[in-house]
């Protein structure tokens, strides 16, 4: 991680839950699975699988690819996920002005549903931070998340990798994984299955926190 990199999430850690949350609680014996960049072409496969493993899960999704794919934003959401912004443009927060900022949150927001939160999640591109950027997002009303545990399926192709690494999760986490890799679709029966060997049920980022 870069320095920058290192410097946001140090600043993360400072912020009170409200603003930013990288992770659920430890007492709940439950962990959350997200999906960024989305929706794309496999979106309905990963539905399908989802719903053959009976989980639900949070996408957060791209306004440039919820504007290109609207039926498999409400096809996500018909089929009981989560559904929360990633952006419209994929741009890093910290590069951009307090205005641009501010129209990428509010396209986004405008091709989803309302959202069930009093402040819409949103997920910063790559998760990349500064402290100032969690801080215009709080003060545009959204409220950021992060995620305690990276699948890694965006550096790796490996799905025994990506496996041993999700089903080591703790209570608690919030699980970093990315849409559009069919890998990351052969790896998610195994996680599930560990996942619930260990007692832990997955989850949505909003019931997990």
């Amino acid at each position: 991680m870069s320095l920058r990199g290192r410097i946001g999430r140090a600043g993360a850690d400072l912020l009170p839950a409200s603003v930013v949350v990288r992770r659920g609680r430890r007492s709940a014996p439950r962990v959350a699975l997200t999906f960024d960049d989305g929706p794309d072409h496999l979106t309905h496969q990963y539905l399908d699988l989802l719903d053959r493993l009976e989980v639900r899960a949070t996408f957060f999704l791209l306004g440039a690819a919820c504007a290109a794919r609207p039926a498999d934003v409400r096809a996500i959401v018909s089929r009981g996920h989560e559904v929360a912004a990633h952006g419209f443009t994929h741009r890093p927060f910290p590069s951009l002005s307090n205005d641009a900022l501010v129209d990428e949150l509010r396209r986004c927001e405008q091709l989803l549903p309302p959202s069930e939160h009093s402040r819409p999640l949103v997920r910063p591109p790559r998760g990349a931070t500064t402290t100032g950027s969690l801080l215009r997002c709080a003060a545009a009303g959204y409220r950021t998340v992060l995620w305690s545990l990276d699948s890694d399926d965006c550096r790796t192709d490996s799905v025994d990798a990506i496996v041993a690494r999700v089903v080591a999760s703790e209570p608690g986490e919030i699980v970093l994984f990315h849409e559009g890799q069919a890998w990351t679709l052969a790896a998610l029966p195994r996680i599930v299955e560990g996942l619930r060997a260990r007692g832990l049920a997955p989850t949505t980022v909003g019931e997990l926190i």
